[in-house]
């Protein structure tokens, strides 16, 4: 069971020392979700 269906769409935004945007959108390829934007940014 997802919690994403083919109507989601995603915004990521990723942590330069933690989990990197494309590694998320990796993990959501195996869900019909659409990535509309993926980064990844450094917070201070």
């Amino acid at each position: 069971m997802s919690i994403f269906n083919e109507n989601s769409k995603v915004i990521i935004i990723g942590d330069r020392d933690g989990i990197p945007g494309p590694a998320i959108e990796e993990c959501l390829k195996s869900t019909p979700a659409e990535v509309v934007f993926s980064a990844t940014e450094c917070f201070v």
